[in-house]
């Protein structure tokens, strides 16, 4: 469960990464707060807004089974613990 939480952290810091490379590659500071405009933090917290919710639908739509497969969840057969599958 971790592993989705931190990709999605990841993806919403893409941008703010992306652009504090532009900052270090044009030499500017990338610590002077003159570098960081309230507008365009704001625009990079709706770009990676975006990613977030584009990446979470597209989790929701290529993951998974089949449209038309059937979920047989865990039982005990014969004693023994058959996990579940999707068939």
């Amino acid at each position: 469960m971790i592993r989705p939480a931190l990709t999605e952290i990841g993806i919403f810091l893409l941008p703010f990464a992306v652009y504090a490379l532009f900052l270090i590659a044009t030499r500017s500071g990338i610590f002077v707060q003159t570098s960081w405009p309230i507008q365009l933090v704001a625009k990079l917290a709706l770009g990676s807004l975006f990613l977030v919710f584009l990446s979470l639908v597209m989790l929701a739509q290529f993951s998974g089974g089949a449209p038309n497969s059937a979920y047989i969840p865990a039982h005990i057969e014969n004693g023994k613990f058959v996990p579940g599958v999707e068939k």
